[in-house]
């Protein structure tokens, strides 16, 4: 078998070709997971709001935790937690999913015109449209409590560049990987729930000891969930260094993970 490395302009060649259909099926997604439901949309309002309330209590509340300026604000714990939890949850939403893409959309699969490699941007695009509601949500809290957000919020799109990479890349790798081997499914599962306590989501990196901090930052996501914590609330500028080399290192895995996505399709169809 003559195997097949990707090339970022195929990715892009991939993207732009089938962004209609991409657009389309993310909506169905949006719109049929709420089919049925009396307030229909409105969930993905609703949700982060109810998980913000319970994360803040808990862990503000019950457990005194702060953040590294030592500030006892509620407001301010629950807007920096919550920041964090924007970025968890894009990426927790599709990597939780991907080994299960290919295996519930068998049909897909058999017909030879359709292309299945998609599908990871369905998931990616799915779950954009929730991020971006909370990010909506951030802002407008934000807004009422301490007025207008800080300038630095435009650098949004550049920092969420390397992890929308890195989910894809890493999307594609999963997807495929699923076909083959079932429990995977359960695996990631595991995974991303342990990556949920080993990510500075619910404390700063400095409340760890210093030795231990730079494991945390072996976490792929930990990062970004500084640089986008930075941005929104703080208004620090992203140290452009580990910004870079993030940006490289995702840009890797999106190449590696469409390439496996394209060696392995050609058995998916004997598998399913």
């Amino acid at each position: 078998m003559q195997l097949f490395l990707a090339l970022p302009r195929e990715i892009i060649q991939s993207f732009l070709r089938n962004r209609a259909l991409i657009v389309s099926l993310t909506r169905r997604e949006i719109l049929g997971r709420y089919q049925g439901s009396i307030i229909g949309i409105m969930w993905s309002f609703i949700n982060p709001l109810f998980m913000l309330l319970i994360y803040t209590f808990i862990f503000s509340v019950v457990f005194k935790a702060k953040w590294a300026a030592g500030s006892d604000s509620k407001t301010e714990f629950a807007l920096v937690l919550f920041a964090g939890l924007i970025v968890f949850n894009l990426f927790a939403e599709c990597i939780s999913r991907s080994p299960s893409i290919i295996t519930s959309n068998v049909n897909y699969v058999k017909k030879v015109i359709f292309p299945i490699e998609i599908l990871p941007f369905v998931l990616l695009g799915t779950a954009l449209f929730h991020g971006l509601v909370s990010v909506f949500i951030w802002l407008l809290a934000y807004t009422v409590l301490y007025g207008l957000p800080h300038a630095t919020i435009l650098l949004l799109p550049v920092i969420l560049l390397p992890l929308l990479l890195f989910i894809i890349g890493v999307s594609w790798f999963l997807s495929a990987l699923g076909v083959y081997l079932r429990d995977l499914n359960q695996f990631v599962g595991v995974l991303v729930t342990v990556l949920m306590f080993l990510s500075p989501i619910f404390y700063p990196v400095s409340a760890l000891p210093e030795k231990y901090q730079i494991f945390l930052m072996f976490n792929p996501i930990s990062p970004v969930i500084e640089q986008f914590r930075d941005i929104l609330y703080w208004g620090i500028l992203p140290n452009w260094t580990i910004y870079l080399r993030g940006l490289c290192i995702s840009l890797v895995c999106a190449i590696l993970g469409f390439s496996w996505f394209k060696n392995t399709r050609a058995g998916f169809a004997d598998v399913l």
